[in-house]
């Protein structure tokens, strides 16, 4: 997260009335309002790769892949905030104070970059452990062609799979995977040629 876009607390309510008139997204947590840093070319890139690879691994599923433009909503923390890909299977559940956010994700997705990395990893982690629905979150980075999927166990406890060139990422909540040559396809020459 970024700084407070005000040093004030705002009610849910007040967030939601100020997120419908802003041309930009920001997080809630706690009573403040975050503004969410800009992505880059890469960053819409990866995000938008995926996505495809999602969609083609979901075909035949009654799943539904969504964009960064979803407002995912944790209940137990009231954090509020836009993955950069999320993953619905069967119908949505929505916030019952937000009826444009979803609270049922079964896999989450963020595009790591120098200045979300660390809260990615740590403090939004975190957060998104709270999502009962939640069976796996994918971390894939920015520098390097390298996806991390942490996955719950049946006692709750998460535990990392990599995959990096040539490899495929397994996705076993939605029995998919995610073609790490496929997804960094374009990115980071896109980037080196910067």
């Amino acid at each position: 997260m970024n700084a407070p876009a005000r040093k004030l607390s705002f009610t849910y309510a007040e967030y939601l009335e100020q997120e419908r008139a802003s041309p930009t997204k920001h997080e809630y947590l706690g009573g403040e309002i975050f503004d969410m840093a800009g992505g880059t070319p890469e960053h819409a890139r990866l995000g938008a790769n995926v996505t495809a690879e999602l969609r083609a691994a979901l075909r035949q599923r009654t799943c539904a892949v969504f964009s960064s433009d979803l407002r995912v909503r944790v209940l137990a923390t009231g954090l509020a905030t836009y993955p950069d890909v999320s993953v619905v299977c069967g119908k949505l559940a929505h916030d019952p104070e937000d009826e444009h956010a979803v609270v049922n994700p079964l896999v989450l997705v963020e595009v790591l970059s120098d200045s979300t990395e660390a809260y990615d990893r740590g403090e939004k982690f975190a957060h998104y452990r709270r999502i009962p629905s939640l069976k796996e979150y994918v971390l894939v980075s920015q520098a390097h062609p390298r996806i991390e999927v942490f996955r719950r166990n049946e006692d709750g406890s998460w535990t990392l799979y990599e995959a990096g060139p040539g490899e495929r990422a397994r996705l076993a909540s939605i029995d998919g995977v995610l073609d790490v040559d496929e997804v960094y396809r374009g990115a980071l020459e896109t980037s080196a040629a910067g």
